[in-house]
């Protein structure tokens, strides 16, 4: 499944409509995650979302999209949750009931793109203090709908999307049956929070490599090692390519085999040879890793990301898998208490993020080609540069937003460049299983 914009996202034209629920005043309080407190803090504003588009193959009638819709909201904790400002400005989380309400058809001006109609609904209704801060959207077709489930960061990652479209999908599927689009209860997000709030302290190596990783940069989190430019907010460039094909990956993954690592330790070594051979430094980035640590989350719906950080030096895949061990394991402890000598997490313009999304090892799947199924990011402006990788079962792409300026079109695009012919290099380095 391809990692697009929404800018580069396919939609066919036809009415553009919205489920506008009904929601209650904020109710009991619950417990903010470090990585919320974080997001929402930033403020209220638009492309702080997240998507998944898909296509059905026939026509469903609204009010069983609704309904499937309302299933799955009733099902996930966090989509019956909402961000209020405190008295001091910080983001509090409080319950509230969501029901089902009715549909909105949004108008689509002349001559404009279905795309910036859609942006225009989800920049306007799923953001950090929307009441709720989702949105189901979906365009009707003769041949059948696009829906669009999308919902501020705050409130899902990657595998909670496709927890909700599996479970749309499941609820649809069950009202064709003429049963109850009912779904299992399962446990929410604030629960995880709650426990992970309760772990024990990381232990003084942890604390010490902590001290390690935010002094190697200066005081911040690492930033991307060769210019960018201006370093405000600038309008984003988001570039989208396809790295290996199934062959490809295939061809790749035996060399790593060969080399008795894996395939993400193996693009870190094509990671670290590249940011060696243009930047003359070792390969340092911001590194999502989830915290899904036990099976009972695997269908929940949440923020289960947290930030570690990756450093590389040895472009040796062996000594690639030993970096990124220690970068699970550096994002395995809480971070509220970690980040609290800095007052949160320190970054500055020209952060550098590079995430690592393989869905074929996720335990939650949906028949993602048969559905044109595509994660869809926000537009924003930025000054830092976040790389996507999503490995399916069609091979390798990639997606990375950087600043839009002069100096990090050159930057960043040749570093894409070298980085993509040093994987498929790799690739074609395949060992001879008959050697």
């Amino acid at each position: 499944m391809r990692l697009t914009h929404v800018a580069h996202l396919r939609l066919p034209f036809g009415p553009l409509l919205s489920h506008d629920p009904i929601v209650s005043e904020p109710g009991a309080r619950l417990p903010v995650s470090f990585d919320q407190a974080r997001h929402v803090g930033f403020g209220d504003r638009p492309g702080s979302w997240m998507a998944l588009a898909m296509r059905l193959p026939s026509p469903v009638p609204r009010d069983d999209l609704a309904a499937a819709w309302c299933a799955v909201v009733q099902a996930h904790g966090t989509l019956r949750s909402v961000f209020v400002p405190d008295d001091d400005g910080t983001p509090a989380l409080h319950e509230v009931t969501v029901e089902a309400g009715r549909w909105t058809e949004h108008e689509v001006l002349p001559g404009q793109a279905m795309n910036d109609a859609l942006r225009d609904v989800l920049d306007a209704t799923c953001r950090p203090y929307a009441r709720p801060s989702h949105r189901f959207c979906v365009i009707e077709t003769a041949d059948g709908p696009t829906l669009v489930i999308a919902a501020d960061h705050a409130h899902v990652d990657m595998w909670s999307l496709l927890v909700i479209a599996r479970d749309l999908l499941a609820a649809l599927g069950r009202i064709g049956e003429g049963e109850s689009p009912a779904l299992p209860a399962v446990p929410t997000f604030a629960e995880h929070t709650v426990e992970l709030a309760q772990r024990p302290p990381a232990p003084d190596e942890i604390r010490e490599r902590w001290d390690h990783v935010i002094e190697a940069g200066g005081g911040a989190m690492p930033r991307f090692p060769l210019p960018l430019g201006d370093p405000t907010p600038q309008p984003e460039r988001v570039v989208i390519r396809d790295v290996l094909d199934l062959r490809e990956l295939a061809d790749f993954s035996a060399s790593a085999s060969s080399e008795q690592v894996s395939t993400l330790a193996l693009a870190v070594s094509a990671m670290t040879a590249t940011t060696l051979e243009l930047a003359g430094t070792p390969l340092r980035t911001v590194f999502p890793v989830h915290s899904r640590h036990q099976d009972r989350w695997h269908d929940s719906v949440g923020w289960f990301i947290t930030n570690s950080v990756l450093e590389s030096a040895d472009t040796d895949p062996r000594a690639c898998s030993a970096a990124v061990k220690q970068a699970i394991r550096l994002g395995s402890w809480p971070l509220a208490d970690l980040m609290a000598p800095w007052g949160g997490m320190p970054e500055q313009p020209g952060m550098f993020a590079v995430s690592w999304l393989d869905l074929r090892r996720l335990p939650v799947r949906i028949d993602s080609a048969g559905l044109d199924a595509q994660y869809v990011g926000a537009a924003i402006r930025t000054h830092g540069v976040m790389l996507w990788f999503i490995i399916d079962d069609s091979g390798v792409h990639l997606r990375c937003r950087y600043p839009d300026t002069h100096v990090a079109r050159a930057s960043v695009g040749t570093w894409l460049d070298a980085l993509v012919a040093r994987m498929r290099e790799l690739a074609d380095e395949r060992p001879d299983p008959e050697a």
